[in-house]
């Protein structure tokens, strides 16, 4: 991301106003991500679809994220934060319009590749604007925890509105976030300062050069992420096809795999700066993939609470442990120049982990079975485990280290 300088100084209101405003982007981008999951089995009994071809409503939100992420710095120097963030706000907003309106498969895809889009320019941009506001030192970290803390409850958001508005029409998870958005962008009008322009963040591989963390920890999220949002998918379709379960059963059967992540986010940064972040990824990373095999190797057969459950406990503690310590590891005892170029190459690759994982675990889905879509899946969280547990050696670290 292209590094800013904001406006002159701003009030303490001013600032609390636009942080307000970023939090609730923040918030509305990581609805997206788990809005549309509760419904994929109505849109697809509905418009007669696949389960591989309506994954495609999850994987391209993600392929849209990871494209526009690649090309968001060069956007954003050349016409500002500002004008971007502001932008990316109406274009979501015209897209969840279209999406929930159209009964063409390709537009519904089209629209979710496109608020993935937005989304990459609106929440790094967001982070970028918070840093350039607010003074380093605690008002700093304050901002940034509050921030950090509506992303992560968002997910669990997502989840709860899909409960209530799939039983209405499953076209509200796609028209919800648009009125949303044009408050966002209505109020974004008035308190997002003017940036000064800079250049475009540097190219990652000569940058990174000799930095193995932010590269481990990039592989490390995407397998995390791909799994999650793919066992996930399995999960939504078993409940509703296997236990006949309504939407609103449904999302609060998920709960247990996000609502850990939204209570503890805020005390990620003291888990990191006592154990560091290597032990922690592991420790997530194997919590993830002991779901996973948990799960494969039951039968499938069984109550949610002995065969589901334990594995959706398992994956939500893998994110307690590893969400926090991953966002630190991929930035530590890197200067701002590398720090530019490490952040967009991982957020980037938490999103192909779903891009590459998804349409693979859909099409088994539909052809395989649920046994084959497993061992997909705990074969992608099993290179994930031994890509962390490389991180395992050497000294160990501190939270306030290098890794």
């Amino acid at each position: 991301m292209a590094e800013t300088t904001a406006a002159p100084a701003r009030s303490d209101r001013g600032a609390g106003r636009m942080l307000f405003v970023l939090s609730g982007n923040m918030v509305l981008d990581s609805i997206e991500v788990s809005l549309v999951l509760v419904a994929l089995p109505s849109i697809a009994a509905d418009l007669r679809l696949s389960l591989w071809t309506v994954q495609w409503l999850m994987s391209g939100f993600a392929l849209g994220f990871a494209a526009v992420l690649l090309v968001g710095p060069r956007l954003t120097a050349r016409w500002g934060l500002r004008r971007c963030y502001l932008v990316a706000l109406l274009v979501f907003a015209l897209a969840s319009v279209a999406g929930g309106l159209s009964d063409t498969t390709g537009l519904l895809i089209a629209s979710r590749v496109v608020k993935g889009g937005c989304a990459a320019l609106t929440a790094p941009a967001g982070l970028t604007l918070i840093g350039a506001t607010f003074p380093d030192g605690p008002q700093l970290r304050r901002a940034v925890s509050v921030y950090s803390l509506f992303g992560a409850s968002g997910f669990t958001l997502g989840l709860l509105l899909s409960g209530v508005l799939t039983p209405v029409s499953w076209r509200w998870t796609f028209l919800f976030p648009a009125p949303v958005a044009l408050l966002l962008f209505a109020r974004g009008l008035r308190v997002i300062p003017r940036t000064a322009r800079g250049s475009a963040a540097p190219r990652p591989a000569p940058v990174l050069r000799g930095h193995r963390a932010p590269i481990r920890a990039t592989l490390v999220a995407a397998c995390l992420n791909g799994t999650y949002a793919s066992l996930l998918l399995l999960i939504t379709f078993r409940v509703t096809g296997q236990y006949g379960w309504e939407p609103w059963q449904t999302a609060l059967a998920l709960l247990p795999a996000c609502v850990p992540l939204a209570l503890s986010a805020a005390y990620a940064g003291r888990l990191a700066a006592r154990f560091g972040t290597r032990g922690p990824v592991a420790a997530g990373a194997a919590a993830a993939f002991a779901g996973q095999l948990l799960l494969l190797l039951r039968p499938g057969t069984g109550s949610y609470a002995a065969v589901l459950l334990p594995t959706l406990l398992l994956v939500g503690i893998a994110f307690v442990l590893a969400f926090g310590a991953l966002n630190l590891q991929v930035t530590q005892g890197l200067t701002p120049l590398e720090r530019g170029a490490a952040v967009p190459l991982y957020q980037t690759g938490v999103q192909l982990g779903g891009v590459l994982l998804l349409p693979p675990v859909g099409a088994l889905l539909t052809h395989g079975g649920d046994r084959a879509a497993l061992l997909t899946i705990a074969l992608a969280g099993a290179a994930g485990l031994a890509v962390a547990l490389t991180g395992l050696r050497g000294p160990s670290t501190s939270g306030s280290q290098p890794t």
